[in-house]
């Protein structure tokens, strides 16, 4: 496995206003190669695939993103946010200089920055019935976000997460349950679940429900985007089916303690295109045979909440249509601006 950090590629891009660049015929015919190679190593039934959704021809990269259509496969939380001067010490009572309340999980958030780009998001999670759900949907509804409920009737209360964000360096305090009460079954997929859809985006937290998901998803030639935020039990079983897998620094699997240990991990499952982020320091790639680094933007932060879920709602809106490295840095630059507003919205909300 070749070392991420030798025969380094350095690539920034500069912040909004900046011409995009289609992938070049080079690339192109790197990604057909690495795609055959990726058809002829998985199961009999998925190598038994004609395309790649990585042979997309110029013309559909380009297309409008108003006509993308993605799946963001994951949890579903209810965030209450506040910005604090610190996070409180035992025993201790603090008073907030802010709060706000919103949808969260990192497929949510990735469907609302995809859908803010200009395109259609669906999240397939677990929302139910229970008076907090109200929260929940009218967030995303003001968003333009849909919910494909797995457990429309439950009357659990949806998780909760509460989350304190220190004023003066945007970092964040995290306490939540995650979707460990709320596991579907794969048999509440709606059958209906990937007509027109372009792309799907798994975060790992609906593990049954994101294996069934991928597995028709390759079927049908749909580029999946795993959010590798940590390593979840289950990933291994997913991981024969992604085209992407876009991970954070702390994605350890087994038996992994490096992030040259993580690229040849997932490498033995001929994903195509790896990068691992590492907030503000530059990212990491594997393009095929090629790697380098990516530089990412550097921005006073005041909230880093949800960043990383924003990061992968860009990238799967920017890799319809552009090269591997350029949706990175593109991505990067939409993450860092958020990271100039306090909340996981306000970097919408206020520029409009």
């Amino acid at each position: 496995m070749t070392n991420p950090k030798s025969k380094i590629v350095r690539l920034s891009v500069p912040l909004r206003g900046s011409k995009l660049r289609a992938a070049s015929g080079r690339e192109a015919e790197v990604q057909n190669r690495s795609t055959e190679r990726f058809a002829l190593s998985i199961s009999a039934t998925s190598a038994a695939l004609s395309t790649s959704p990585l042979d997309r021809t110029e013309a559909e990269k380009s297309r409008s993103p108003k006509s993308a259509h993605g799946l963001f496969v994951g949890l579903v939380t209810l965030d209450l946010i506040y910005l604090a001067d610190s996070a409180p010490k035992n025993n201790q009572k603090i008073v907030a200089t802010d709060y706000t309340v919103a949808a969260g999980g990192p497929a949510t958030n990735a469907a609302v920055t995809f859908n803010y780009l200009g395109n259609q998001a669906t999240v397939l999670g677990v929302v139910g019935s229970h008076t907090m759900t109200q929260l929940i949907r009218a967030d995303l509804a003001n968003y333009k976000v849909a919910i494909a409920d797995l457990e429309p009737t439950t009357d659990l209360a949806p998780p909760v997460s509460s989350i304190i964000v220190t004023q003066a360096t945007g970092e964040r305090a995290v306490v939540s349950i995650n979707a460990v009460k709320t596991q579907a079954s794969s048999a509440s997929i709606p059958s209906d679940i990937l007509q027109n859809v372009d792309i799907v985006l798994i975060d790992g937290h609906q593990m049954a429900v994101s294996y069934s998901i991928a597995q028709m998803a390759k079927a049908k030639n749909i580029p999946v985007v795993i959010d590798g935020g940590s390593w979840k039990a289950g990933f291994e079983q997913v991981l024969p089916f992604v085209d992407y897998a876009i991970c954070s620094a702390n994605f350890y699997p087994p038996n992994c303690q490096t992030g040259e240990e993580v690229f040849a991990y997932l490498g033995g499952f001929y994903i195509p295109y790896i990068a691992i982020t590492h907030g503000q320091k530059p990212i990491e790639y594997l393009s095929c045979t090629k790697t380098g680094i990516v530089d990412v933007p550097q921005v006073q932060a005041v909230d880093t909440l949800g960043a990383g879920d924003i990061f992968h709602g860009a990238f799967c809106d920017y890799i319809l249509r552009e090269s591997f490295t350029d949706a990175l840095a593109l991505a990067a630059n939409i993450a860092a601006d958020s990271c100039k507003f306090f909340g996981s919205r306000r970097w919408m909300d206020l520029k409009g």
